[in-house]
């Protein structure tokens, strides 16, 4: 498989013939202005800095305002992709917004960041994979610029985990956070998109999940997350390299949802990767955004210039389901 995307982003043309290959076209991220760092969450519930940096390694996230929604969050990180992109609000021929914390049901996120943008006729949808969502939505929209449904899409990651955070467990409220990451995807002749490797054990379902009742909160196993996450994911980590045609040694980066450091060093360790390649560490300073955490990851990095332009990097995703999706692509 090639991952050399080169191609400068067209004007949507009729859908066919359908374009042989995808790419990311250009990134975009946003987080709200608030930083609510462990010494002030201390005062909040019982736990202290060094609890929580040993436990999984955040020192700060951002906090939503009351006000701010996961449409605005989503908004702003799209704009700032398809301005990345060089492309008009006509071009974009597919939305799709992971989150698993929107509000909204009807109309969806998408489509009121199709109305926010002007973007005129797109099809829009959200999907809810939880912390999954952004890799599987990915790949949903690299199948449809394939098979020539859209030249050009739009995929988002959105959370405002504040609005489901059980403020009094230190178990869980220490991780959460708020952002948003979003990617253009635009047809191109070479494959700048690696085939997904995804799927879910439904069997452990419960082991991440919203609480459902009138104001449902973020629950999980943490135990046995951690278990499945270090057993299950390296294989399935390699198994989206061995589909792109690559060896875990040929990456640049890999970008891996920002649940937790302890995490993302256990899985990376078993890759057996250089020690040149870039290891997305966000989580540090964003907390647990969930299906935002890639693609916020993955802007950062390359607006840093950690990743440069044409560099393989690989994505992977786990959540609730429990489901995964993981996918090398080329950064734009």
């Amino acid at each position: 498989m090639s991952l050399s995307p080169k191609l400068s982003p067209s004007p949507s043309p009729s859908p066919s013939p359908s374009p042989s290959g995808s790419r990311i076209a250009a990134l975009g991220h946003y987080q709200p202005s608030r930083v609510l760092g462990n010494e002030e969450l201390s005062t909040m519930v019982d736990t202290s800095d060094e609890w929580i940096r040993r436990r999984t390694g955040i020192a700060t996230r951002r906090i939503a305002a009351t006000g701010e929604s996961v449409t605005d969050m989503a908004t702003a990180a799209a704009g700032k992709a398809l301005a990345g992109a060089g492309l008009q609000s006509s071009d974009i021929g597919l939305i799709t917004v992971a989150t698993c914390t929107a509000i909204d049901r009807c109309p969806s996120i998408a489509a009121q960041v199709a109305g926010r943008l002007g973007i005129p006729s797109a099809v829009a949808f959200d999907l809810n994979n939880g912390c999954a969502g952004f890799c599987t939505a990915l790949a949903c929209a690299d199948h449809s610029v394939r098979a020539g449904a859209a030249r050009h899409a739009l995929v988002i990651g959105a959370e405002k985990m504040s609005d489901v955070t059980d403020w009094t467990d230190r178990s869980t409220c220490v991780l959460l956070g708020d952002g948003a990451g979003a990617a253009v995807i635009s047809a191109a002749e070479d494959t700048g998109i690696g085939p997904v490797a995804w799927g879910s054990d439904p069997t452990r379902g419960d082991a991440v999940r919203l609480v459902d009742d009138w104001h449902p909160y973020f629950a999980q196993e943490g135990q046995t997350v951690f278990r499945w996450v270090t057993g299950e994911l390296p294989a399935i980590a390699r198994e989206a390299c061995h589909r792109a045609g690559l060896a875990p040694a040929d990456l640049a980066g890999v970008v891996t949802h920002q649940a937790n450091l302890r995490i993302i060093e256990a899985v990376v360790r078993q890759l057996d990767l250089p020690e040149d390649v870039v290891i997305a560490q966000d989580v540090v300073e964003s907390g647990n955004t969930s299906a935002a955490s890639v693609p916020l990851a993955l802007s950062k990095l390359t607006a840093r210039g950690d990743l440069p332009s044409g560099a393989p990097v690989l994505l992977l995703a786990f959540g609730g389901g429990l489901s995964w999706a993981g996918q090398v692509v080329t950064c734009p």
